[in-house]
């Protein structure tokens, strides 16, 4: 599939790319291999030989974590997405965007109704979905089918970058414990299965990128760089959000190695180079559509207001979207798409400047909202702050576990706080949601798990 520019020109997509990643994680895997020599079993029990061979294997934790996840998918009938709203839940924008592509008109449409070429999400799963519609059906059942199971593809990878970083920061024991916690957890089943979006490609690549990053000091040269700059263009494409935590990264990887007296600036200069090479193509499209540079994407102005103006609690404003009101999406395709994000934008600012205040406060909100879980309606009422409850004490136990990794000098716990500080802030401004969380749930996992593995039984009073 290609993508075409109004010059007539053609331009390689970056969706190509994604199947880069199994070769990439097995190659990292391999590179951080140990010996591990499992402790002389207590009993004989068949089950409990099984478990010591297979409880440090990765493709064990990869396939029982898929298998479980393509279950629930036939079980739980989640490839059948409601049509009552236009097919809009099977993928939203990345969806409308996808089918677009699918019937020959380009990257564009990203509402209801044609609006022409469109940068509202990056390019990188609106071109796997629309792959998917092109050859099974535009939102059709094999293809939600079909894309839910690569997004358990994504999820079930995760497992062996969660393993590797347990394993090197806190040891064998919290690795295999969160590498299988995250394989067979709901909470980390559920994006994978009901939302057909970026999010568990997300999770998998700031979790490769986390392992790479620890991992920079172990090789001469400018081999350990390549995968980073590779793993940072395909995230950019990806999801343009995670580039927050791109220079905490960088910079981490960049002074552990020269603690190790290893230089860096080649390296550097080389992951740069690709990580500039693989997002130009998208650069040089949007430009020569708008007629003006647009980096990855364009709908930061429409969030900011939809998070920040009058009315603002803490939430999503959703009935500012262009797909819940009407007259913003006239709007929407009056101006043009850059047109309207700006205004919007220009309106958030200016509610901002005149309500410090209230931004403050709202602000706030935001951040309690993103680690304790956004207010729900759920039937039954009294479910909802349980829901909430189990998904603050995730937070809590990686707070506790951070705590824990400074106090006992664990390596690499400093990565830990600059990723749980520097992702989720731009969430804080705009909106937040469940959702946003899960890029960065493999080392919430991680942490929090090794807080379970601390504790210890209380000696009974002599």
């Amino acid at each position: 599939m290609l993508i075409t520019t109004g010059g007539g020109r053609r331009i390689v997509p970056p969706t190509r790319l994604v199947g880069i990643l199994p070769q990439v994680l097995a190659l990292l895997y391999n590179r951080g291999r140990m010996a591990v020599v499992p402790a002389s079993p207590k009993t004989t029990s068949p089950w409990r030989e099984f478990w010591l061979r297979i409880r440090t294997s990765t493709g064990w934790m990869f396939g029982i974590a898929f298998g479980l996840r393509v279950l629930c998918i036939v079980v739980m009938h989640t490839y059948r997405f409601r049509t009552t709203d236009q097919n809009f839940s099977f993928g939203w924008e990345m969806g409308r965007i996808a089918a677009s592509i699918a019937s020959g008109r380009g990257f564009a449409n990203p509402f209801h109704d044609p609006t022409g070429p469109t940068a509202w999400e990056p390019p990188l799963t609106p071109y796997l979905i629309a792959g998917a519609f092109r050859l099974f059906g535009t939102y059709s059942h094999l293809s939600s089918f079909v894309l839910l199971t690569i997004n358990s593809v994504w999820s079930s990878l995760t497992c062996i970058p969660i393993f590797l970083i347990g394993r090197r920061c806190f040891g064998e024991k919290v690795g295999v414990a969160a590498a299988w916690t995250w394989a067979v957890f709901p909470y980390a089943i559920y994006w994978c299965i009901k939302w057909v979006w970026e999010t568990s490609l997300s999770a998998l690549l700031i979790a490769t990128i986390f392992w790479v990053a620890i991992s920079l000091e172990d090789e001469e040269g400018l081999k350990p760089w390549a995968p980073f700059g590779l793993l940072w263009g395909i995230a950019a494409l990806n999801s343009p959000s995670l580039l927050s935590f791109l220079p905490a990264s960088g910079v981490y990887g960049w002074y552990r190695r020269r603690k190790v007296g290893k230089r860096s600036l080649a390296g550097v200069s080389l992951a740069s180079l690709i990580f500039f090479a693989m997002i130009l193509p998208w650069l040089v499209r949007n430009d020569r559509v708008f007629r003006q540079p647009v980096f990855l994407r364009t709908n930061f102005g429409a969030e900011l207001r939809m998070g920040n103006g009058p009315y603002a609690d803490g939430t999503w404003q959703y009935y500012l979207h262009p797909t819940h009101n009407l007259s913003e999406f006239e709007k929407y395709r009056r101006m043009g798409e850059l047109a309207y994000v700006r205004e919007r934008k220009e309106e958030a600012v200016a509610w901002i400047r005149s309500h410090p205040s209230q931004f403050t406060s709202v602000t706030f909100r935001k951040f309690v909202y993103y680690w304790y879980g956004v207010p729900r309606v759920v039937n039954p009422e009294w479910l909802g702050p349980i829901k909430n409850s189990l998904f603050a004490a995730s937070s809590l136990l990686m707070l506790f576990g951070l705590v824990l990794a400074f106090r006992q000098r664990r390596p690499h716990a400093w990565l830990f706080l600059w990723l749980i500080l520097l992702y989720p802030a731009i969430y804080y401004v705009v909106f937040p949601h469940a959702r946003y969380r899960h890029p960065v749930d493999p080392e919430i996992t991680i942490l929090a798990v090794f807080v379970f593995t601390q504790a210890r039984p209380r000696k009974p009073n002599a």
